[in-house]
């Protein structure tokens, strides 16, 4: 296990381009102390620590004509794009059973970023057992407009990715001189003012603060960006991306798009693996 962060940004279905980076590092027993994951990045991060190389991009793509996995049949109905039943029960639990036992014995911290409502501001939560903490997993995982709030212990929650879309302020605060990020969108991308807030502002008008959050969530993504350059510059920080543009939406459906981008995702993690193992050895 390396000394460091591994930070992991979302993305929806974009997210399949980490399952490919994470499936390499599972092939080359590349393991962190801290492992920080927003939205489908802490979907994917349990599964990497599961060690079950694979299950990520089969889960994402396997059931994609099932209604109940993720369809506006299972908005409708179940108020959750995502189906809670299928995704969070009976693929862990059934279908593509979840490695709870090697789970419980990766030695890091695993970190969970969710958005609570009431406040706006980011928690990130610590997972150990997945029996209860897996509703951590479908509240960092839960879009806006798209899911239920998520109620735990009194709290409401929804996406991390509102309130701290990328950790690497919070990799860094906890002490990590090195961090590893694996970010969804190529060089250059630049997050733009969410064009859905007036629906948004009706929609959780109880809750001024995730609104607000809501509101500036792009000036704060782009700000993470800056600071991820600036520490990458001051040799402190590793990015992986992807190498090339993918047209390649957050409810993606189409099965090749996905293949080739989990492809994109193994094959940039193996082009920098050199580079890589010098910055986590040094």
């Amino acid at each position: 296990m390396y000394k460091g962060g591994l930070v992991l940004e979302g993305g929806g279905m974009r997210g399949v381009y980490t399952a490919g980076v994470l499936d390499f590092f599972i092939d080359k027993d590349i393991y962190f102390e801290n492992t920080y994951g927003v939205s489908a990045g802490i979907c994917h991060a349990c599964s990497y620590l599961a060690k079950q190389r694979d299950r990520a991009y089969r889960v994402n793509v396997d059931y994609l004509d099932d209604k109940r996995y993720a369809s506006f049949y299972s908005l409708v109905t179940t108020g959750d794009y995502f189906g809670v039943k299928m995704v969070y029960e009976d693929i862990p639990n059934k279908l593509y059973p979840f490695d709870k036992k090697t789970f419980e014995e990766y030695k890091g911290n695993l970190y969970s970023v969710v958005t609570n409502m009431k406040t706006g501001e980011a928690e990130y939560i610590k997972l150990k057992d997945m029996d209860k903490d897996i509703i951590y997993v479908r509240a960092s995982s839960s879009l806006p407009l798209l899911s239920r709030i998520v109620k735990v212990d009194g709290k409401e929650y929804l996406d991390g990715g509102i309130a701290d879309s990328i950790p690497i302020e919070k990799a860094i605060k906890d002490g990590n001189e090195k961090n590893v990020v694996v970010l969804t969108q190529p060089n250059g991308y630049r997050k733009e003012k969410n064009k859905l807030l007036p629906i948004m502002k009706i929609k959780y008008k109880k809750y001024p603060n995730f609104i607000n959050s809501m509101a500036n969530r792009h000036i704060n993504y782009n700000n993470s960006l800056d600071k991820i350059k600036e520490e990458e510059e001051k040799g402190n920080v590793f990015v992986i991306r992807p190498s090339e543009s993918l047209d390649i939406t957050r409810l993606e459906k189409n099965k090749y798009k996905l293949e080739a981008l989990y492809n994109l995702g193994y094959n940039d993690a193996k082009k920098a693996y050199e580079k890589l193992l010098n910055f986590i050895s040094d």
